[in-house]
């Protein structure tokens, strides 16, 4: 037990020490280089600053063979360096009020992040340390505690930082670019907020502006990072489904590439787009703007995003030729009283920060040792030999007393202080919530058991409660500022570039937008306060095809967007009333005009009774009926003549026709229920009865040569009239023939006409014409050898022959016409037959009564038949008064059916 205990004892004394060896242990892994302001001594609270004041990292060290440490930075950036002055006199500021933080002195840590993140992370990770070489996780400083951090740039450098900020709860504040709508995510940034609007707001207010001047071919350039791609994309989603076309999409380098720039530039040239919406800084944008130049891009208008709208460095000399009118956004512009001072009376010697920026401005130098190196460097490039200042008078050298005042840069200028003023609300912000934290009333704080936090020692996230809910007026201003879900509301300055008479664009305000306005009311901008690229009035089109002029529509071409069209002429009955229709709409009551922009109404169309075809059709028709009404056959009815033909039925042939005739009366004016129903069934009826008695009169020939039992079968095929009056009667009843509009024949008339209800009946009704026809001319062929003085069976079978030529050619015609014209073609065939009937049969008869009286004589009127095998004539008598009973019978018939 001793021995167990004592082993146990040992292996806890190991790992104890083991672990005590290892936490104690720290090795510096990388060495940073940093540069900025710091002033944190005798300070009671400490707030964090970061500028891109460079714009970019001089060269990344690639050696692997020792320590790590981070690149210095290149390309001074005077706008920038404002910023930083600005948070400095701000702090300044704060620190002389009595009613802001009286009893509480503010100090700062302020880092260059030279626009790149690695930079940006680098002075996240030395700012939480509290010490140069960053430990990370660990607070290896003392001293006052850290506030916020008040920055870091760009988007992309924001959410680097806020990322790492987010895991203690530190707040952080955004100003310049730092719009991307994904820093608005409280659950990956939970501690971000900013004084400059989401670029929602902007994406929106851009889309607004494209549409408002009705440009939809439209390209697009973004910043290879989350502000110009987030940014970029918003926009892109509502101009497109708005129907505005994307002409080309170019992304820009991060790190500069001649290459990719002179690519770029080579697309906007060749684009037909004359609008360009750029998210870009103007760090990035700048070498773009400086290779157009170079292909003198004249002809463009630019929109541009606020993080570069009002830029110096975009502003230079000579670009009023490309971005001459451009059209953008401005963040809310202010005058911060005394800044102009604070700027100016700096001192070169403060910070070497500070003096890089006098030298930068007075290409000069303010180390004596250092110029002398300087300036013999440059003998010995030029002609090798010394130099003035090479013998110990230096030409560069600054007093350090150089005006500012009269450098002509963006640095002293503030006459557009509007990133500027994003920052100065930053700082207030700050100020704002840690005042409310240090003058929080015991028992009546937010945190556990209403207790307060202590401004000498609080934590990150107490402060973030109060900065959520801080609520303050600007100094100068008296702007209310607050923060809902971290972000402000989205107010922008639509700011238009103009040339003035000194040659130099200037900034104008055309406009306004505020996100948080009704949407009809969100912006406002004056037309004609514009004035546009190349000093037109006008705004220019930026269409890739124009608008379609009505009674045209749009023909998409294939493989190309949606604005890209070709006009196309409306087909016939179909209108576009209105400019870029994709369809025209197709009339059907109504029909389009020869311009094929109006609807005009449909012509009704009707064989009326009083239009000149009408007329005559009636004349005709009526021609026809008193034709056959004649008196000839009345007046002669006791003639040997008539009574040999039987006249009851001649007279119910003559009535079938008079039927016929006047049937194809009804078939003419406006169609009604009646007049459909009436003129087919009786022009069925009519035929039926005509067709009928032929029948009747081809059996009594018939009769002169076949057997007398034949004529009862004759009869019974007669008798089958009954049939047809049983069946019109089911056709009336069940599907009657009715009117109809028929629209569908012909596009410009709407036809009334009378539809027959049934195929089925129509067919069966008038295929059973047919076989009476048929029938009737069997039998009357067959008849034909019979010698008679009248020829009857020859009558009957040429009269057949005409019924079926005007019937046949009837089908081809009445098919090719269409709409009045096919009543007519069917009453002519109706009128042709009957005319053809009456002048077969009855032409002949009429002749002989009225010319050749001398041949209407009993003795006449017997056939002539020749015996075959010496029979007397006897016979024929016999045979001819058969016939004459036969006749009576047949009619008889035809007159019951």
């Amino acid at each position: 037990m001793e021995i167990g205990g004592f082993l146990l004892g040992l292996c806890a004394f190991l790992y104890f020490y083991t672990s005590l060896s290892a936490e104690s242990t720290c090795k510096l892994k990388a060495k940073f280089q940093l540069s900025g302001y710091k002033d944190v001594d005798k300070k009671t609270v400490v707030v964090g600053g970061m500028f891109p004041v460079h714009m970019r990292i001089a060269s990344r060290d690639a050696n692997t063979s020792r320590v790590p440490v981070s690149s210095g930075c290149e390309g001074f950036n005077f706008r920038t360096f404002r910023w930083t002055q600005t948070m400095l006199f701000a702090i300044n500021e704060i620190n002389k009020k009595t009613d802001l933080l009286p009893n509480t002195d503010l100090g700062y840590v302020i880092y260059d992040s030279c626009f790149t993140i690695s930079k940006a992370v680098e002075g996240t990770l030395t700012y939480l340390t509290g010490q140069d070489e960053a430990v990370p996780n660990y607070r290896c400083g003392t001293g006052a505690p850290l506030a916020a951090l008040v920055g870091a740039g760009g988007s992309d450098l924001s959410i680097a930082t806020a990322r790492i900020l987010g895991l203690y709860h530190f707040p952080q504040v955004g100003h310049y670019s730092s719009t991307c709508s994904a820093l608005e995510s409280k659950f990956q940034f939970p501690t971000f907020l900013r004084t400059i609007p989401n670029d929602k707001h902007q994406s929106t207010a851009i889309a607004q502006l494209v549409l408002h001047f009705g440009w939809t071919w439209v390209g697009t350039i973004a910043a290879d990072d989350d502000y110009g791609k987030y940014g970029i994309k918003d926009f892109k989603e509502q101009v497109e489904e708005a129907g505005v076309c994307i002409s080309f999409s170019e992304t820009l380098p991060k790190v500069s590439s001649q290459e990719d720039i002179r690519r770029i530039a080579q697309t906007v040239v060749e684009s037909t787009a004359k609008i360009i919406v750029v998210f870009s800084s103007d760090v990035d944008l700048s070498p773009l703007i400086f290779e157009l130049l170079q292909h003198n891009v004249t002809n463009r208008t630019w929109i541009a995003s606020e993080a570069w709208v009002t830029s110096a460095l975009i502003n230079q000399p000579g670009v009023n030729s490309v971005l001459g009118g451009t059209l953008g956004f401005g963040v809310k512009r202010a005058d911060i009283l005394g800044l102009q001072r604070h700027l100016l009376d700096l001192d070169p010697y403060a910070n070497p920060l500070t003096e890089e920026f006098w030298e930068t401005s007075f290409n000069c130098t303010l180390d004596y040792s250092k110029a002398v190196r300087q300036a013999k460097q440059r003998a010995k490039e030029v002609n090798g030999t010394l130099s003035r200042a090479a013998r110990g008078v230096p030409d560069g050298l600054c007093t350090g007393r150089e005006p500012l005042a009269q450098l002509n840069n963006t640095y002293s200028d503030v006459s557009q202080l509007r990133i500027t003023y994003s920052v100065y609300k930053a700082v207030y912000a700050v100020a704002n919530a840690l005042h409310n934290l240090e003058h929080c009333e015991a028992g009546q704080g937010p945190f556990v058991g209403g207790s307060c936090a202590d401004i000498t020692n609080f934590e990150p996230w107490q402060l973030m409660y109060y900065m959520k809910n801080v609520r303050f007026k600007v100094p100068h201003t008296d702007e209310e500022i607050y923060f809902e879900d971290g972000d402000v509301k989205g107010v922008y300055d639509i700011i238009n570039w103009q040339v003035d008479s000194d040659g130099e664009i200037s900034y104008v305000t055309v406009g306004y937008y505020n996100g948080s306005a009704a949407p009809e009311d969100r912006m406002t901008i004056v037309n004609n306060s514009i004035v546009w690229n190349n000093d037109m009035l006008e705004p220019p089109r930026s269409v890739c095809s124009d608008n379609c002029m009505p009674g045209t529509r749009k023909g998409i071409r294939q493989g190309e967007p949606v604005c890209c069209f070709d006009c196309i002429p409306c087909a016939d009955g179909e209108i576009s009333n209105s400019t870029s229709q994709y369809t025209a709409s197709k009339r059907y009551e109504d029909w389009s005009n020869e311009a094929h922009d109006t609807c005009v109404p449909k012509i009704i169309e009707f064989l009326a009774f009083g239009e000149p075809l009408g007329i005559t059709l009636i004349a005709i028709s009526a021609f026809g009926a008193l034709v056959t009404i004649g008196v000839v056959f009345v007046v002669h009815l006791d003639t040997p003549l008539v009574k040999a033909n039987d006249a009851l039925l001649s007279f119910s042939l003559l009535f079938s026709l008079v039927v016929t005739f006047l049937c194809s009366i009804v078939f003419l004016g406006k169609p009604r229920h009646w007049s459909c129903m009436t003129s087919q069934v009786a022009l069925a009826l009519g035929f039926a009865l005509c067709l009928s008695s032929l029948i009747g009169e081809s059996t009594a020939l018939l009769l002169l040569l076949l057997l007398l039992n034949i004529y009862r079968h004759s009869l019974s095929i007669c008798s089958v009239i009954q049939v047809r009056l049983q069946s019109c009667t089911v056709w009336l009843i069940l599907i009657p023939p009715h009117p109809i509009e028929n629209t569908s024949t012909q596009n410009i008339k709407i036809i009334l006409e009378c539809d027959e209800g049934s195929i089925v009946f129509i067919c069966c009704i008038f295929g059973y014409d047919i076989l009476l026809a048929l029938l009737a001319f069997i039998f009357a062929f067959i008849a034909r050898k019979l010698e008679d003085h009248f020829s009857e069976a020859k009558s009957v079978t040429f009269s057949m022959l005409v019924f079926f030529i005007v019937w046949i050619s009837f089908v081809p015609a009445y098919l090719s016409t269409r709409g009045k014209f096919m009543v007519a073609v069917q009453i002519f065939a109706i009128l042709a037959s009957s005319f053809g009937l009456l002048a077969c049969i009855f032409l002949p008869k009429c002749y002989i009564i009225l010319v050749k009286p001398e041949h209407n004589r009993e003795e006449m009127m017997r056939p002539r038949a020749k015996p075959r095998d010496g029979t007397s004539t006897g016979t024929s008598a016999s045979l001819a008064t058969a016939a004459t009973e036969v006749n009576a019978t047949i009619a008889s018939t035809a007159i019951d059916d």
